[in-house]
């Protein structure tokens, strides 16, 4: 048995003002065959990483291909997308005969000239390997789950929780059926739900951590071989944008449509009430200043300007609002800004300079904050956890703004682990406040610290309140957008 194995993956806002280029990839993550790291999985690279451990047990052959990665921001440039795609279709046509591929991709690349980048690889790799061979894909929840996609894989399996800790076990879940599939064992047939809505669905509170658990609980009995959640990915401008169920049964197609469209009108019944409140920055801020927070910080999350959803991660909003409060024992993590990481590395620890912080990038970055600063600590060559996985971070900074510590990197990115703090010999449960730019996925390292957490609105292009993106393609109706959506079952 042979089965060749590759990423190609970001997550593309359509509306951030950061262009993604091959050096984006080069510089963020690349593999070249044989050079993964073999101790951890990047975000999605774990399908190779599972395959890896798996043909070593199970006797079949791998054949590694290339991985690429870009941190979440614009459209990719045509030149970077048809570069990284042919060497690994190159790469896959001296692999072959193949009995299966395993691909690991995000699902929300967008590129110039190319809305469904993942549906537009699978077609290529389709031609190549030919309709017998098996083709297995893993991606993160926060895609487009094109028809072109379903209709070209044999299965697809995403994340189930968000954060995303949780991306070897849908790994071997995926290696497991397409084993299974390549011997014959089972026949997997889709069953895909539209919801017809845009939302958010963070699976650390109710009521999406109890659908998660109901999600798992048909899996594996009445012929149902895979649940998948499609949250979707509200800041990107194509036509398939949305949330959907997508099932999995061995050949029983009757049985997978009733599933995907019972668990699709469940979500649909959740409308408005799958998230925490999206506060104006100033009623966060209020009600985390009010707070009890004897037993741990108080954390203000900033999605608006998320690296983590494609933002540029240096608007200064929710710095300039602290400060112009006086607030004391307070923290906000990461801001992207190099030039001002640079200079408190030349300045050191315990030295002072006037900065200017973040405001750099576009309109959406707001003005920068000039102030006085003390540096507190610098640090070199950082990374953060992710679930099992390793970000890396870049070159670190803190400098102290008044009662405000806050900490500046060089590889942009949303705040995943405490090593932001750590890494600096800082403890963030010594703080009464976090601000951190991230969605949701700080809940894995911070939410354990956490007394209460409160999500904001501030500035930049990974808002939630999605009717402020200028969208002109997506499909509609689509809930919030429009009050009369209805779900409807396509695959």
């Amino acid at each position: 048995m042979r089965i060749f194995t590759a990423s190609i993956a970001t997550e593309t806002n359509t509306f951030s003002p950061i262009p993604t280029s091959l050096e984006s990839y080069l510089t963020c993550f690349v593999a070249r065959p044989g050079d993964h790291p073999t101790d951890k999985p990047s975000l999605c690279t774990a399908p190779l990483f599972v395959a890896r451990q798996r043909a070593k047990q199970e006797g079949f052959t791998l054949i590694e291909g290339s991985c690429f990665f870009a941190q979440p921001a614009g459209i990719t440039t045509r030149r970077a997308y048809e570069a990284m795609r042919e060497e690994v279709l190159e790469q896959l046509k001296a692999a072959m005969p193949l009995d299966g591929v395993l691909l690991g991709m995000h699902g929300a690349m967008v590129a110039d000239g190319y809305d469904d980048c993942e549906g537009d690889i699978l077609e290529r790799v389709r031609a190549i390997v030919g309709p017998g061979c098996v083709i297995g894909v893993e991606l993160d929840p926060h895609n487009h789950m094109t028809l072109k996609r379903v209709g070209l894989a044999d299965i697809i399996i995403c994340f189930k929780e968000y954060p995303h800790t949780d991306i070897l076990p849908r790994a071997e879940e995926l290696v497991t059926l397409v084993l299974k599939t390549i011997r014959k064992e089972i026949r997997p047939v889709a069953s895909l739900y539209d919801c017809g809505m845009i939302a958010f669905y963070p699976t650390t509170s109710e009521p999406i951590c109890s659908f998660v658990a109901r999600q798992k609980s048909f899996e594996g009995r009445d012929g149902v071989l895979s649940v998948s959640f499609v949250h979707g990915f509200p800041h990107a401008d194509v036509p398939e944008m949305g949330s959907r169920v997508l099932v999995y049964t061995d050949n029983r197609k009757a049985e997978g449509d009733a599933l995907a469209q019972m668990l699709g009108e469940e979500i649909i019944a959740l409308r408005g009430r799958t998230a925490p409140p999206n506060l104006d920055y100033a009623d966060a801020l209020d009600q985390a200043l009010a707070a009890d927070t004897a037993k741990g910080p108080a954390i203000i999350a900033e999605p608006a300007d998320n690296a983590g959803g494609g933002s540029a991660s240096d608007n200064t909003m929710s710095l300039r609002e602290l400060i112009a409060r006086g607030v004391e024992n307070a923290a906000v993590a990461p801001i992207w800004d190099p030039g001002a990481v640079a200079f408190c590395h030349a300045v050191g620890p315990g030295g002072r300079l006037k900065l200017r912080i973040g405001g750099k990038v576009s309109s959406e970055s707001g003005d920068p904050v000039d102030a006085d600063c003390e540096v507190i600590a610098v640090a070199t060559d950082c990374h953060q956890s992710f679930g099992d996985a390793k970000a890396a971070v870049g070159d670190l900074a803190a400098v102290r703004v008044g009662g405000i510590t806050v900490i500046m990197n060089t590889n942009r990115c949303q705040a995943l682990g405490r090593e932001l703090f750590t890494e600096l010999g800082l403890d963030p449960a010594s703080y009464r406040l976090l601000v951190l730019k991230s969605a949701q996925h700080f809940m894995s390292g911070y939410g354990a610290l956490a007394s209460h957490v409160f999500y904001s609105e501030t500035q930049g292009p990974s808002t939630q309140r999605y009717e402020k993106h200028a969208y002109t393609r997506i499909a509609r109706p689509i809930w919030p957008l429009d009050a009369d959506a209805p779900g409807r079952l396509i695959v």
